[in-house]
């Protein structure tokens, strides 16, 4: 395992995909910053990196813009570059009625999910673009959300409808300061969130079906390729699902 050199930071990075995530890009040789709102599930993740790697856990909340300005303060100071950034925290809301929504709940959703990538993002590029050698990758966690919805998830569905745009905008803005930004699509991965589908979840159908799902080193590993690429190649949207889930055609 040697020393990439490159720096990558990985927001939401206590539990699930974004524990996966920092771990394979630590195994292969990044130095990586691990941060979310929960001190003690940072340490935790940190805990099962493997020896010699170098890692640093900044908790912090995307929703905050001066929250997030200290968070991009310290990679630079720690590490003095960011080579990737992994958009990765996000949250849902009850799976109920769209009409029984709260405003709370569907504002919650919104900062979390679009607005925290919106700011990472911005902090990223002001990092990246000032940078020697200049540029880097932003990689964003769209879901398969970002494609189909599932019943009573109006707030997550806009959500990463709207990661998809910032996606594209983002690839199109930073081209001329060689910053990529790309998106994957994940469909049921095994972790905390998706524990529930082995119990069955509401189809579109009205039925309740137990859903499959796959193991969660498939997302790190491709997102670990997507970080690899030089960055005048670009994975602008990749899918990654477990091959039986109800997605394609009518399930």
């Amino acid at each position: 395992m040697a020393d990439t050199g490159k720096v990558a930071l990985v927001t939401g990075a206590g539990s699930g995909i974004g524990r996966a995530v920092s771990l394979a890009l630590l195994r292969e040789g990044y130095r990586v910053v691990l941060t979310g709102r929960r001190p003690d599930a940072l340490a935790a993740t940190l805990a099962l990196a493997p020896t010699g790697t170098s890692a640093l856990t900044v908790p912090a909340d995307v929703t905050d813009p001066a929250s997030v300005r200290a968070l991009f303060e310290q990679t630079k100071s720690k590490f003095g570059r960011l080579d990737v950034l992994f958009n990765n925290a996000g949250q849902g809301a009850p799976a109920i009625p769209l009409e029984d929504l709260t405003f709370e709940q569907w504002k919650k959703v919104v900062e979390v999910n679009l607005t925290g990538a919106f700011l990472c993002t911005q902090e990223a590029f002001k990092l990246m673009k000032s940078q020697t050698p200049r540029g880097g990758r932003i990689i964003n966690n769209g879901s398969i959300s970002a494609t189909a919805p599932r019943p009573n998830s109006a707030p997550y569905t806009a959500t990463k409808h709207a990661i998809t745009g910032l996606t594209k905008s983002t690839s199109l803005d930073g081209r001329k300061y060689d910053i990529a930004c790309g998106q994957i699509d994940i469909g049921n991965a095994a972790t905390e969130m998706t524990a529930r589908m082995k119990d069955g979840v509401p189809q579109p159908n009205g039925t309740i079906a137990v859903e499959p799902t796959m193991d969660v080193e498939n997302v790190a590993r491709a997102v670990v390729y997507m970080a690899s690429l030089p960055l005048d190649a670009n994975v602008l949207f990749m899918t990654v699902m477990a091959t039986q889930m109800p997605l394609v055609g009518r399930g």
